[in-house]
């Protein structure tokens, strides 16, 4: 028998989480809802790409810990488990190849590019993968309510240089 509801998200939807791999990679993600999320890479291979109302899968595993799991239009595939309590995020990011030989094709604002993402993703090659696999510190959590269009809402490049210092 668990003892949390499973298919409790109110603990995790609303969230605001910026978070450091241990790979240096700077990461920020707001669980919008139960199905969606909008993210903003700061820095790694693809810094600077921003997303909004990306699809997600996002389940509950344990009392403070979450799994959400996506395809992006580019092929490539995440999936984060994020442990609230101890501030931790594991994650695997699945590239296609042509996203490891030609990053910066993917940064911009995906939303406004999704056919070309697709086509790019279609014209390949998609293999070998890439596996990316590490922990992350979430250095920053804050509740901003569901389906906050405000969150996350221009690239990372247009942040005040001492973000996030200010936001509550």
């Amino acid at each position: 028998m668990n003892s949390f509801d499973k298919h409790d998200l109110s603990g995790f939807v609303g969230k605001h989480l910026i978070y450091t791999y241990d790979n240096g990679w700077n990461y920020e993600l707001y669980v919008k809802n139960a199905t969606t999320l909008d993210y903003r890479i700061h820095s790694g291979l693809v810094g600077n790409r921003w997303v909004k109302d990306q699809l997600a899968y996002i389940v509950r595993v344990g009392q403070d810990v979450y799994k959400i799991s996506w395809t992006e239009p580019t092929g490539t595939d995440v999936s984060l488990t994020a442990n609230l309590a101890d501030k931790v995020f594991h994650g695997t990011i699945f590239f296609p190849r042509w996203v490891m030989n030609n990053p910066e094709k993917t940064v911009c604002f995906q939303n406004d590019h999704i056919d070309e993402m697709k086509a790019l993703r279609d014209a390949g090659p998609a293999y070998p993968t890439e596996v990316i696999d590490e922990f992350a510190t979430i250095s920053f959590v804050r509740d901003c309510g569901e389906n906050n269009e405000e969150v996350i809402n221009c690239a990372a490049s247009e942040l005040p240089k001492d973000f996030p210092a200010g936001l509550r």
